[in-house]
C-alpha cells in the first residue's frame, strides 16, 4: 500500500495544545466565567472550569467528550485516505459505512465533522460483488441434494414464495436432484393456455412493473424512474442484418426503430419473483435475426431496489433478443439479477453468461442470419425460448400502431399465456 504524505514547514501543534485552545475558546464564550478567565499570554489548564457559572468543578460531559476525541490525527490519517488508490480507497471506506448505517444513535457521526463522508447507500450496495456472489449461488444449486433432504428443502422455499406445486409437470419432491431442477421445473400442458385472439401474449408468469408507449427515448423501469432506450438496447443493429428500411441518420434512436410509417414504439416491463415459473415463452409470432449480450452487473431487479437505483436495466447484464414480427420491429431482453447469472436461450448454444471477467460497456454481438439461414430463427406465439435461474425481469420493446392497446394494469400479476395487448 502506498501512502502519501505532504510535508509541513512547521509542525502541527499536539492534540494537548488543540484541547487546550478548545476549552480557552468554550470559556470565553460561556460569559460568566470571570473568575476563571486566562490572564496575559498563559494557557489555560486543562483542569479547567466547566459549565457556563461555576467557578470550578469538572469538565462537562461534552467538555470530556472532547477531550477524549483525537481530532487531528483522526484528521491526518483520513486526509491521507484521499492519497490511496480507488481500490484500496474502497478497502478502507467499506466497512466504516456499513458500520455507519447499522449502528444506532448515529453512534459514527461525529466522524463526518472532521472531514470523512460514508459512500452512499447506492454506491455501498453496487460495490457488492454480486457477480462472484451469483457464480457461488449456481454452484450450489448444481449440487445434489441427499434424498432424505430434498423435501424438507423444498417444502420451506415453496411455503416461503408461495410455489403451487399443484401446476408442475412432476409434483413428487424427490424427483429434482438440486435445487436447479427445482427452478427450472416444467409446467402441466394444461396450466398455462395460450391466447389464440390477441396479438402479444405475457411470455412469462410474473407482475406487470411497467408498461404504455416509448416517449423520448425513455423507458420507465417503474413509475417515475426511467432509463434510456439506447443505452439498453445498445447501437442500432445494421439494416443489412434487420432487413428494415433506411431511416434517416438525423433521427432519433427512437423513430430509427420505427420501420412503418403511423407506427409507435411500446414496452412492457414484467418482473418474475423467486415463486414464478422460471420459463419465458415467445410472446408472438416473430423472426428472431440478432442476439446481442451485455455483460454487467448482477443486482436486485426488486420494485424496491428498482425505484432506488437509476438505469438499473441498463447496469445488469442482460440478453437483448431482436428481430421483426407483421407489424415492424421486435425485441424480447432477459434481464439478469442477483443469483440469477444464469440466462439460457434454448436455441443459442453459444450465449454463456455470468463470465468471471468481462469489461465494463461492452457487449457481444452474433447473427442468426447466414448463408444457409436468411431469415434468422422462426418463433411461434407460446413456444419455449429460454429461461432464467430464481428470478429476474423480462422487458419488451415493439413497434405497433398507433390504435395498439395494452390490457393491463400496473402492479398486476400476470402469468405466461395471458393477453398483453390488441389492435
Amino acid at each position: 500500500m502506498v501512502r502519501c504524505y505532504k510535508a509541513l514547514s512547521n509542525p502541527p501543534p499536539s492534540c494537548y495544545n488543540l484541547r487546550k485552545v478548545k476549552i480557552h475558546v468554550r470559556r470565553l464564550r460561556s460569559g460568566n466565567g470571570g473568575s476563571s478567565s486566562c490572564a496575559g499570554d498563559q494557557h489555560p489548564q486543562l483542569e479547567s472550569p466547566g459549565p457556563a457559572g461555576s467557578a470550578g468543578g469538572t469538565p462537562s460531559r461534552r467538555t470530556r467528550f472532547r477531550l477524549q476525541f483525537p481530532q487531528l490525527a483522526l484528521r491526518r490519517r483520513l486526509g491521507q485516505l484521499s492519497c490511496m488508490s480507488r481500490p484500496a480507497l474502497k478497502l478502507r471506506s467499506w466497512p466504516l459505512t456499513i458500520l455507519y448505517y447499522l449502528l444506532p444513535f448515529g453512534a459514527l457521526k461525529p466522524l463526518t465533522r472532521v472531514g470523512w463522508r460514508p459512500m452512499s447507500r447506492v454506491a455501498l450496495y453496487k460495490s457488492v460483488p454480486t457477480r462472484l456472489l451469483s457464480r457461488a449461488w449456481g454452484r450450489l444449486n448444481q449440487v445434489e441434494l441427499p434424498t432424505w433432504l430434498r423435501k424438507p428443502v423444498y417444502s420451506l422455499y415453496i411455503w416461503t414464495f408461495g410455489v403451487n406445486m399443484k401446476e408442475a409437470a412432476v409434483e413428487d419432491l424427490h424427483h429434482y436432484r438440486n435445487l436447479s431442477e427445482f427452478f427450472r421445473r416444467k409446467l402441466k400442458p394444461q396450466a398455462r393456455p395460450v391466447c389464440c385472439v390477441h396479438s402479444v401474449i405475457s411470455p412469462s408468469d410474473g407482475k406487470i412493473l411497467n408498461f404504455g408507449q416509448v416517449k423520448n427515448c425513455e423507458v420507465e423501469q417503474v413509475k417515475g424512474v426511467t432509463y434510456s432506450l439506447e443505452s439498453f438496447l445498445g447501437p442500432r443493429i445494421s439494416t443489412e442484418e434487420m432487413h428494415f428500411s433506411q431511416a434517416p441518420p438525423g433521427n432519433s434512436f427512437q423513430k430509427q426503430l420505427v420501420t412503418k410509417e403511423g407506427n409507435e414504439l411500446y414496452h412492457c416491463v414484467i418482473y418474475l419473483a423467486p415463486g414464478d415459473y422460471h420459463c419465458f415463452h415467445s410472446p408472438t409470432d416473430w423472426t428472431v435475426s440478432h442476439r446481442r449480450h451485455f455483460p454487467g452487473s448482477l443486482m436486485s431487479v426488486n420494485p424496491g431496489v428498482a425505484r432506488w437505483i437509476k438505469e438499473l436495466f441498463c447496469h445488469n447484464e442482460r440478453v437483448v433478443l431482436t428481430g421483426d414480427w407483421k407489424h415492424g420491429f421486435f425485441s424480447l431482453t432477459a434481464v439478469g439479477a442477483t443469483n440469477v447469472g444464469s440466462i439460457r436461450i434454448y436455441f443459442d448454444q453459444d450465449l454463456h453468461t455470468n463470465s468471471p471477467s468481462y469489461s465494463k460497456g461492452s457487449y457481444n454481438d452474433f447473427s442468426f442470419i447466414s448463408n444457409n439461414n436468411k431469415e434468422g430463427i422462426p418463433m411461434r406465439k407460446g413456444e419455449h425460448l429460454g429461461e432464467f435461474n430464481l428470478g429476474s425481469t423480462i422487458v419488451l420493446i415493439f413497434e405497433a400502431p398507433k390504435d395498439f392497446r395494452f390490457n393491463l394494469k400496473a402492479g398486476q400479476k400476470i402469468r405466461f399465456g395471458e393477453a398483453l395487448g390488441s389492435l
